[in-house]
């Protein structure tokens, strides 16, 4: 439930609170004096998108903060728990900032969140009807959600549609498979020159480099057996070589070592040069020793050069690439032996799962039938309350092929005045007719909708009199169940409130600017009598609003008055509840 709403700097409100109350609060006021604002304000919390011209004229940010009582939503408190936001008393406090460059900010419980977050606590807390929400019982989907969620067929649309996508995904699997069995055919006999001669070939990764550099010594035999018989030369010469200079080293560096024992780890470095470069000698008269001039070898090395140059350049430009093509190759020509049997299996498993399919469909039909003929009869019962004593709504299945849907489309009709036929509701509704279908749809859907506050925006549009007070009635049932916050013009449904507030507007600094105010006694007399477009100073006026809040007050007016046919509504939809 939400307990308050505060709103500071957003359009021409500078600074509101709304103290909200359980049952049935009623938001009036002038035209133009904020009331739609407020409203706007609420969708921010709802992770709608905010706008920087939002912002009060002189105001750097704008904000909008609710309180919320979450203490029946469990769920909701359980999903702020795993994202590691504190909840304490079962409050939870959703903030939402809009600066005047534009850029949004949202916490929850004083944790910075995205607005996607923001969006899903804040909708699972509140839910906004407006005109523009009633148009969407014209869509297809929305009227089939209502019909499921009052039949309690919402899981068996779930598994229909897990049903659905599973002959789906076999679907996609069998055309994947045929269409590249089908190439695979086609390519048959080039994939079989392609596997052959890879194969053939017998490539090694890294073979190409080995190659490489093998030939390039075979081909330089000559130069490098005297490059080596140099460099040895220059090591080991008898007479100049650096291994007998460093021999002449050591003796001069010994007797001066007798002379200077500190010179001693000089001994050491030159004893390790001594030995690394005998190392080296050796190493280097063994390469000598291994080189050869073999035509017949070169001659094979640079035609596996050659080879591996061709197939390389063929299938990719390593020989990586080149084994790549190899096994995918060899994959298709398997699509070509083993494919028939693959899809075989897929066949079969396509049969079971539409069949499956099949089951859950008609499973979900006859929830729905029994549920469509429930529902007609329980609107049918409000349309009179409702200002549409000849209103008839006739929920039609109209059979289609398989979807993810079900097997029919949903289309609600109605049929508005004596003698005519149910049409669909675009066709025959007006505004305020379609709103009143939708109220009437959600006072029969209140106790399943688990969203404890529903806000009403002026959803009596085209209506007034005596509907207004049917409508302000039915809005005064369904806050048994929620809290409702209505915004209306009507004084009819603004009397059958629980909790008044006014809001107005005024001059303040140069700058109009919104206010807010719970009336009650006398205050809320005189709010009526300007709604019902008399004086509010005149006794007469003040007279027939007294009268009309004491029609509220009634017995028969208030929460406890409940009609037969919502009652029965409530054994008919236990009995089309599947069993848990």
């Amino acid at each position: 439930m939400l307990t308050e709403l505060r709103i500071r700097n957003v359009a021409i409100i500078e600074a509101v609170t709304l103290p909200l109350r359980p049952g049935f609060n009623a938001l009036t006021g002038e035209t133009g004096a904020g009331k739609s604002i407020i409203v706007e304000a609420l969708g921010l919390l709802l992770g709608e998108r905010g706008s920087a011209d939002l912002v009060r004229t002189g105001a750097d940010r704008a904000s909008v903060e609710g309180v919320f009582d979450a203490s029946t939503r469990p769920e909701v408190l359980r999903a702020l728990d795993e994202r590691g936001i504190e909840v304490e008393n079962d409050l939870v406090v959703l903030r939402r900032e809009i600066a005047v460059g534009g850029r949004s900010r949202a916490w929850a419980n004083g944790s910075a969140v995205t607005s996607t977050v923001l969006a899903e606590i804040g909708r699972a807390l509140v839910n906004i009807h407006g005109q523009h929400e009633s148009q969407t019982l014209l869509e297809p989907n929305a009227q089939r959600a209502v019909l499921d969620a009052f039949g309690g067929a919402l899981e068996q649309a779930t598994r229909v549609a897990t049903a659905y996508d599973d002959v789906s995904r076999v679907r996609e699997q069998i055309a994947s498979l045929t269409t590249r069995r089908a190439d695979a055919e086609r390519r048959a006999d080039y994939l079989r020159h392609v596997v052959k001669e890879l194969e053939e070939a017998k490539l090694v990764p890294g073979e190409d480099v080995r190659i490489e550099e093998e030939v390039r010594r075979l081909a330089h035999t000559e130069e490098l057996r005297l490059h080596a018989a140099h460099l040895r030369q220059v090591i080991d010469g008898e007479e100049e070589g650096a291994l007998r200079q460093l021999g002449a080293a050591q003796r001069v560096l010994a007797a001066a070592c007798r002379l200077d024992p500190t010179l001693e780890r000089l001994q050491d470095i030159l004893d390790g040069a001594f030995v690394q470069l005998g190392e080296l000698a050796r190493e280097v008269e063994q390469y000598e020793a291994g080189l050869d001039a073999d035509p017949t070898r070169l001659g094979e090395v640079e035609r596996r050069r050659d080879v591996i140059f061709r197939l390389t350049k063929k299938h990719g430009g390593t020989i990586e690439a080149a084994l790549d093509t190899l096994r995918e190759s060899r994959a298709e020509l398997d699509l070509v032996d083993s494919g028939g049997l693959d899809l075989g299996a897929l066949a079969q498993r396509e049969v079971e799962l539409a069949a499956v399919l099949a089951r859950e469909g008609e499973r979900l039909t006859a929830l729905r039938r029994k549920a469509a003929t429930a529902l007609e009869r329980d609107v049918d019962a409000l349309f009179p309350e409702l200002g549409l004593p000849d209103g008839r709504l006739q929920v039609a299945l109209v059979p289609r092929a398989m979807a993810r849907s079900g097997a029919e489309e949903v289309e609600l009709r109605v049929a508005l005045n004596v003698g005519l036929e149910a049409r669909p509701l675009a066709r025959v509704a007006s505004g305020g007719e379609l709103a009143r279908v939708m109220l009437a749809l959600k006072t029969i859907l209140a106790r399943l909708d688990q969203v404890p506050t529903l806000v009403f925006d002026e959803v009596d549009t085209g209506i007034g009199g005596r509907v207004g007070l049917r409508v302000g009635d039915t809005m005064r049932r369904v806050a048994e169940h929620h809290q409702v916050f209505a915004i209306s013009h009507l004084p009819q449904i603004a009397a059958r409130a629980h909790n008044h507030i006014v809001v107005s507007k005024a001059a303040r600094g140069g700058i109009t600017t919104a206010d807010i105010r719970v009336v009650e006694g006398d205050e809320r007399v005189a709010e009526m009598a300007r709604m019902l477009g008399g004086d509010p100073e005149s006794e007469v006026s003040r007279a027939h609003a007294r009268e009309l809040l004491a029609t509220a007050a009634a017995p028969t007016a208030d929460a406890g008055a409940r009609p037969p046919a919502l009652t029965t509504t409530r054994a008919r939809r236990a009995r089309l509840r599947p069993p848990e």
